[in-house]
């Protein structure tokens, strides 16, 4: 009796355990595989919790409209063309070559880390999407061009990789209704900041960060997400187009205006040259007439000197050359430097080599004014060229071509433009023989560089008359560093030859704005070609013009409208130029002229 009751006391025990325990290993067996399925989403949550605060604070990222996107003319694609998705015409092409190889990665083929991230989701990508994107190219085309891209990997290729990530997720988000609001739109949103901010202003690959890698990958995971959500890949393809397409006439749009403002600022006086001039007139003003006079006038006509010509308006461009040719020469008490202005700047130019002097070299200031035969004749011209562009016509532009005139007694003078700088002696082209030519000059003929002309571009040979008397293959040469046998000018009569081709333009078209045209006419078959390095051309145009070339050369030339004085200047050559200005002065001090 007491053995059966022990053993119905011990099974009650056991079913009470077993109803007890149970339960327990049940629930705690559930919830093992529950953590297990859901640890992506928790991790995920909580990514997403951490920075809530930021993607309310920034919502002013703000979605693509496409709405408000225009696209360009849809192409039909023959069967055999597998390019890019995005249609470009031929000069797009060439200008946009980098843009159509990252619209290509957008669309079908990816590159670098993108596509070992594909290759490691493509079991979890569905079919249908396989065979929407898939189909655009062949397996075998894929392959070749994901090896040869790989094989040319450019050093910036992150960076690239990181830009076109954040092009997709916008194009993603575009596809969103306007006013979403859903977890979606949030994380995208908050990727496409996280990760531009992570690139910042970097180029290179060398200056990421390790935690813009990580925002990339979170990035590749957001866009997977997409993917899935957005299979079509046409409505992709679309939206990139119409972005590319406005992105591109927005660029066309900005060319225009920065060509318009370095117009604008090429023809404007900058407020510290006119701040200069005002006060060096001022001052001139105030001289008594015996303090205005400049020493050793009685060399102005000596024969047996070297003497410069510069026409010129600006004060500081003109004292440049002044200084750079005295500092230069060898014999500097024989440099004789005429220089001639409009009655306007003449005050403003007198006082600043008065205060000024060109060392031991002797300087002459004249105003075209005082040319009364030339002024009229000039005014005669002038009337034949109405309508050209002010700059053109100008008087000291053409007063060139009466060399002759201005100086009798002169037979032999070099030239210098206002915007060069002289580097090296520039008294040995006095000795250099000319060959009875009477313009000695650097060519400008050899195609392939920047300063190539060539005498069809300028002159019309569409005319019988100009047709019949040039060669349009003759080689061209420069203005800005001229040497000038005024004995052979006076004997060819070369002056009333340019009166003659004058008279012809008024007629009819003959030649393009400007002086350079007309002296190719003028002097044809009277120029003699000077060795290269008396003249560099490029240096306010050619941001390629090297060091070594500005070695070697006696006179550099700021031609173009990007003048060292001005602030859309080429920085890498204003030293040149600065080196020989007196920024220390006084004056240049009190109206903000610097470095």
């Amino acid at each position: 009796m007491r053995l059966f009751r022990r053993c119905t006391r011990i099974s009650i025990l056991c079913l009470l355990a077993i109803s007890v325990f149970t339960p327990v290993f049940l629930l705690s067996f559930r919830l093992k595989n529950l953590n297990t399925d859901a640890s992506k989403d928790f991790v995920e949550d909580l990514s997403i919790l951490k920075h809530r605060i930021d993607a309310q604070a920034n919502s002013a990222v703000q979605q693509e409209e496409v709405e408000g996107l225009k696209g360009p003319h849809l192409v039909v694609y023959r069967d055999g063309d597998h390019g890019s998705l995005v249609s470009l015409d031929e000069n797009d092409r060439r200008h946009k070559a980098e843009d159509v190889n990252l619209l290509q990665s957008n669309g079908t083929s990816y590159g670098g880390e993108e596509k070992n991230q594909r290759n490691l989701s493509e079991q979890k990508v569905s079919p249908s999407r396989e065979k929407g994107c898939e189909k655009s190219k062949p397996e075998g085309v894929q392959h070749s061009r994901s090896i040869q891209s790989h094989l040319r990997r450019p050093l910036d290729e992150k960076v690239k990789e990181m830009k076109d990530k954040v092009i997709r997720a916008k194009a993603y988000l575009s596809f969103a209704p306007p006013d979403s609001n859903s977890h979606f739109v949030k994380e995208i949103k908050l990727r496409i900041k996280e990760l531009e901010r992570a690139m910042g202003d970097v180029t290179k690959d060398s200056g990421l960060s390790r935690r813009a890698t990580q925002k990339m990958k979170a990035m590749d995971g957001t866009l997977l997400k997409a993917s899935r959500i957005y299979p079509d890949c046409s409505a992709m393809v679309n939206t990139l187009r119409a972005m590319m397409y406005n992105a591109e006439e927005q660029l066309r749009s900005q060319r225009d205006r920065t060509s318009f403002l370095v117009q604008l600022a090429a023809r404007t006086t900058p407020k510290g040259l006119h701040c200069l001039s005002m006060r060096l007139t001022t001052e001139y003003f105030d001289l008594q007439p015996e303090e205005r006079e400049f020493p050793n006038q009685h060399k102005l006509q000596d024969p047996n000197l070297y003497h410069f010509a510069v026409f010129s308006d600006n004060v500081l461009a003109c004292s440049v050359v002044v200084n750079s040719t005295v500092s230069t020469a060898k014999d500097p008490e024989k440099i004789v430097f005429h220089i001639v202005t409009d009655s306007l700047n003449l005050p403003a130019m007198s006082m600043w080599f008065l205060m000024n002097p060109p060392g031991k070299a002797t300087i002459q200031i004249q105003s075209i004014d005082g040319f009364e035969l030339l002024s009229i004749k000039y005014n005669e011209d002038q009337q034949k060229q109405k309508g050209l562009d002010p700059r053109y016509v100008s008087a000291l532009n053409h007063l060139r071509f009466y060399l002759p005139d201005i100086f009798p007694s002169v037979n032999k003078i070099v030239f210098l433009d206002h915007d060069v700088v002289v580097r090296k002696d520039l008294t040995r082209l006095w000795h250099i023989n000319i060959k009875g030519k009477v313009n000695g000059a650097v060519e400008t003929c050899v195609e392939g560089e920047p300063s190539f002309r060539r005498m069809d571009m300028f002159i019309n040979f569409t005319d019988p008359s100009v047709a019949t008397r040039f060669d349009a293959n003759t080689c061209t040469w420069a203005y800005g560093m001229n040497v000038f046998d005024l004995q052979e000018w006076r004997k060819r009569n070369l002056t009333a030859l340019y009166h003659k081709y004058l008279e012809l333009g008024s007629k009819r078209r003959l030649v393009k704005a400007g002086s350079l045209p007309l002296g190719w006419m003028t002097f044809y078959k009277h120029t003699h070609a000077l060795d290269r390095t008396w003249h560099l051309l490029g240096l306010g145009y050619d941001s390629g013009v090297t060091r070594a070339q500005i070695e070697q050369a006696a006179v550099i030339h700021y031609d173009g409208v990007m003048k060292p004085w001005l602030d859309i200047g080429i920085q890498k050559y204003k030293s040149y130029w600065n080196r020989h200005v007196s920024y220390e002065h006084p004056y240049l001090q009190q109206c903000n002229l610097h470095e």
